[in-house]
């Protein structure tokens, strides 16, 4: 698989088999993840990796809790903007549009929408997950070097006839997480992501991308 395929065949999948990943691959991946860029190379990363009972007990844990109706962890971050001005509300409302549409779900059915999200905390079936934190002392800029980190990840698992789905919705539970994986004190738990093998049956919506002219400038005069 070449580059360009890679990038363009990757997308956030939530539906998995449960065939079990290498652990070789998963190694494979990350020890060629470890070349992304990073400003002076500080390489801001921090990845825990989850497979097994282990995974599958974090699972319980957090859907147990969702469905208790147990609060959300106060946000160590801010996942969007109060206000999401144009064009970003509008792309966002889109996606939603397009996700539950794609499973039957109607807008106004607020307990199959919850259904669909309590998803998240199964990995949507993943056998893998990684976990992904950051130092709550470093700035935007190596906020942006783990976004690249990541999306080197998920382009490797391409290349490997993986798939993935990054979630920043783990962080809603970060307290459950970090009873799993005690994380030193100092790391914020940026997101989650569910590692597996695609699930041809379930079905999704292949979201859209703005057009070239909307999102990027050309100045050759």
């Amino acid at each position: 698989m070449d580059v360009y395929e890679a990038v363009t065949s990757r997308r956030s999948v939530r539906g998995f088999k449960d065939k079990p990943v290498a652990r070789e691959i998963l190694e494979r991946v990350l020890s060629a993840a470890a070349w992304s860029p990073s400003g002076s190379n500080i390489q801001p990363w921090n990845t825990y990796v989850m497979t097994g009972a282990s995974l599958a007990e974090l699972k319980t844990s957090a859907i147990e809790r969702v469905a208790h109706g147990d609060p959300w962890d106060k946000r160590q971050y801010e996942m969007y903007p109060a206000a999401l001005k144009p064009p970003y509300g509008e792309r966002r409302s889109a996606f939603g549009k397009e996700r539950y549409g794609a499973l039957g779900i109607a807008r106004e059915d607020w307990e199959a929408r919850q259904r669909a999200a309590i998803a998240n905390w199964n990995c949507f079936g993943a056998p893998a997950a990684l976990f992904c934190y950051i130092d709550r002392d470093l700035g935007p800029p190596q906020w942006a070097d783990v976004g690249m980190y990541l999306q080197t990840v998920m382009l490797l698992l391409r290349a490997e006839g993986l798939h993935s789905c990054p979630q920043m919705a783990w962080s809603q539970v970060r307290e459950t997480v970090a009873e799993a994986l005690s994380p030193p004190d100092g790391l914020i738990l940026f997101c989650g992501m569910s590692i597996g093998y695609e699930d041809p049956a379930v079905s999704f919506a292949r979201t859209g991308r703005a057009p070239l002219a909307e999102t990027v400038t050309f100045v050759d005069e």
